[in-house]
């Protein structure tokens, strides 16, 4: 009882006086968005004409110069490039056989992991050995494991809701599988998607190889291709994998992150900003990982311009590059703020996908959460009820040794895993009203905490 008398009496302080000016404002806001394609066509354009923007890349390249374009167009007061190391790998080809003296020959579909060692064009044929976790590695030691493929084969847990613990708790054999099967002598590793769909999609995403550790193939393959290999293997357990993967590393280059801002009017010197990642998988489009995001935050500035809503602080749209590869974006963009002495006040990232928005998740003390859930009040007539304790996102996380308010966008999350790194990520998969909800629950979100002094 006593948690929510304080949280009544919170919200009655906050817009008692002014309640029905703010309710006018974010309604107007709602409507504009729902009225409005611009940032519809932005994301369509980005899918369809940037596809595929790995870091450094051409694509990518072009993704810049159309959001640096798209900031002006949304009317922000500055925009500029911020200039970003980034990595540089290309997939090549790739093509994966299983092959049994009884079952015969059988196609897999497979997609190399980003800072994957290739196989070179010859490739590379061997026995496999299905393995669960890197328990089972130990257990089997070196002996049976060199030479070899290990396949990992742990699926997502489907009974839990929160999809993104049941991704936690499998992407792991995609992140380090192929380090920890290298120190065994593996020859290479195919790795269960991390997703809980079942389908012939194979989702990417990074490897990751520790120090003086050989770095080997590794190339996820699609979930239902991952049970099939499985039931061969169970047949069969001589039966061989034969690979292919030209992937190659190249030295560093450089991209950017964009930023475009609206000067605020009384604290110019303290910063709000929304944003999301720039950059995707070579082989999706990345509607809503994460181009949706992207188009949300610079829809903020639009809205805020065509509604004429002056900010206390200046407020900034940030498309952070490398967010997929090494995250670079955000490490540079939170040391050169620091580097200038800005106040980052609050900072939120759209990085869940472009569903049906739910609510946000805050990274703060429990004071500050108190007062920010109390906010709720304002997003229950769109049905966004959900404010809660979390985390903001992997471009913002850099801000929060200067003690920033970091935000996370909650949409509705139960699909989004089966769009997640792979081909499957397509403009035709996002809904045109749940993006723009999104976009003003976020511009809503940053008008109030702006507003409001939270």
């Amino acid at each position: 009882m006593k948690k929510s008398l304080l949280i009544t009496l919170l919200a009655f302080l906050f817009y008692h006086v002014n309640s029905q000016d703010n309710d006018k404002i974010i309604k107007s806001i709602f409507d504009n968005a729902l009225t409005d394609n611009t940032a519809y066509k932005s994301l369509e354009y980005l899918c369809k004409n940037t596809k595929g923007r790995l870091p450094g890349s051409a694509a990518a390249a072009e993704a810049v110069e159309f959001t640096r374009q798209a900031l002006i167009k949304a009317g922000a007061d500055t925009v500029w490039l911020q200039k970003v190391p980034v990595p540089h790998w290309e997939r090549g080809y790739e093509e994966c056989k299983i092959i049994s003296s009884i079952l015969g020959i059988s196609e897999l579909s497979i997609s190399a992991l980003g800072f994957s060692e290739g196989t070179g064009e010859d490739g590379l044929t061997a026995g496999v050995i299905e393995v669960k976790d890197f328990e089972d590695l130990i257990k089997l030691g070196k002996q049976k494991i060199e030479g070899k493929i290990v396949f990992f084969n742990r699926p997502a847990d489907n009974t839990l809701v929160n999809t993104f613990a049941a991704y936690s708790g499998s992407v792991n054999q995609r992140t380090l599988g192929a380090s920890e099967a290298s120190k065994y002598g593996a020859a290479a590793v195919v790795v269960r998607s991390a997703t809980q769909a079942l389908d012939d999609f194979p989702h990417t995403g990074v490897t990751r190889f520790a120090e003086n550790v050989k770095k080997i193939p590794a190339v996820a393959v699609s979930t239902l291709d991952a049970d099939m290999l499985s039931r061969w293997l169970k047949l069969d357990p001589s039966a061989k994998i034969r690979l292919i993967s030209t992937c190659k590393s190249f030295p560093d280059t450089w991209s950017y992150n964009v930023i475009g801002e609206i000067k605020g009017s009384d604290k110019p010197k303290e910063f709000i900003i929304a944003g999301g990642h720039l950059d995707a998988w070579d082989i999706a489009e990345g509607a809503h990982d994460d181009a949706g995001g992207c188009v949300q935050a610079i829809e903020m500035i639009r809205l805020f311009k065509s509604l004429n809503i002056k900010p206390k602080r200046s407020v900034r749209a940030v498309m952070f590059m490398n967010e997929e590869m090494s995250g670079t974006g955000g490490r540079t963009y939170a040391s050169e703020a620091a580097s200038r002495g800005e106040v980052q006040y609050a900072a939120l990232e759209s990085d869940r996908g472009v569903m049906s928005p739910r609510g946000f998740s805050f990274d703060t003390d429990s004071l500050r959460l108190k007062k920010l859930q109390s906010l709720n009040v304002m997003f229950a007539p769109f049905n966004i009820r959900d404010f809660e304790k979390g985390g903001g996102g992997s471009d913002i996380n850099p801000l929060k040794a200067s003690g920033t308010l970091l935000i996370g966008y909650l949409p509705d999350a139960q699909r989004y895993f089966y769009y997640h790194h792979s081909a499957n990520d397509t403009f035709d998969k996002v809904n045109f009203r749940e993006l723009q909800m999104g976009s003003a629950a976020i511009a809503s979100l940053v008008y109030l905490i702006d507003l409001l002094d939270l």
